[in-house]
Parts: C-alpha cells; sequence; structure tokens
C-alpha cells in the first residue's frame, strides 16, 4: 500500500478487519460468559441451600426444642442472612434465586423442606430441593416452578454432591 507524503492512519479495510476480528471473538465469548454466570447463580443456590440445612438443624436443636423453623424465624435466631430470607419470588430473588420452606407450620414437628427455584431460565436452568436428611436435589424438568412440600421426581431428579 502506497501513502502520500504526510499522511498517517489506517485503512477502511485495516478498520473493517479489525471491527470483524472483534465480532468474531465476542461471538465465542458471550456464550460462556452467560453459561459461566448460570453456573455462579446455581452455585451460590445450592450454598444458600446448604446454609437453610444447617440454620434448620441448628433451630431445632437449640430454640426450636425439636420443631424446624419458618424462614422468618431463621432469619430472627440469626441463622440465615436477610439477603435469603428476603429472597421469597422472582422480584426480590437473590443471585436470581429465591427460597421457600413450603410446609405447613403443624409439619414442622416431623420435618421441614427447602427448595430455590430460579426466576428465570436466564439465572439458573435447575431447581433445588431438600430436607431433614441434608441432601440436595436438582431438578432441571420445571427451574422456574417452585417446589412444593413433596419432593419432586422424575428421572432428572440428581442429588447434588455435599
Amino acid at each position: 500500500m502506497q501513502q502520500k507524503k504526510g499522511q498517517h492512519g489506517f485503512s477502511l479495510i485495516e478498520l473493517l478487519i479489525v471491527v470483524a476480528i472483534i465480532g468474531i471473538i465476542a461471538a465465542i465469548a458471550i456464550p460462556n460468559l452467560l453459561a459461566s454466570r448460570r453456573a455462579a447463580n446455581e452455585a451460590s443456590a445450592i450454598s444458600a441451600m446448604r446454609t437453610l440445612t444447617s440454620a434448620q438443624s441448628t433451630y431445632a436443636s437449640t430454640v426450636g426444642g425439636g420443631v424446624y423453623g419458618t424462614i422468618a424465624e431463621l432469619e430472627g435466631q440469626d441463622l440465615i442472612d436477610s439477603g435469603v430470607a428476603d429472597a421469597v419470588d422472582a422480584a426480590t430473588a437473590k443471585s436470581g434465586y429465591f427460597y421457600a420452606i413450603p410446609t405447613a407450620a403443624a409439619d414442622l414437628n416431623s420435618g421441614y423442606q427447602t427448595n430455590a427455584t430460579s426466576a428465570s431460565l436466564n439465572v439458573g436452568r435447575r431447581r433445588f430441593w431438600s430436607n431433614e436428611e441434608g441432601i440436595i436435589l436438582a431438578d432441571t424438568t420445571t427451574p422456574t416452578t417452585a417446589c412444593g412440600a413433596t419432593e419432586p421426581s422424575g428421572a432428572t431428579v440428581k442429588p447434588i454432591g455435599n
């Protein structure tokens, strides 16, 4: 390429090549970035489920007298932080997940269930469920539907390593 005297800079072709290269790199990187974010949100939910399980055990053996507690009771005893306790629906989700203990108060004498539900598929592709046994199960069939008071069932339910 010839340059006239006093001309400096890049040609239009050189700039277009650089923009194309940046576009290709972005097209490769963005899906991986989103997948990493989903994995981080799911790891946060699993951690919160472990915290809830530990808090339930502590509550039942100390102030509960053998009875498990609600999320409000666990927060009231400073066994869980307000970030998890306040994440009760999609609008208040913590790291894209919201949490519930959908057991009736009378049933807290015999056990409890906790679940973590994804606010949307963009933030997590699994929902999590646990009970007094402390095993956390992951369900991929309906991640944005809150679990009820019974264990989710189906071929896609798998235990998470503790």
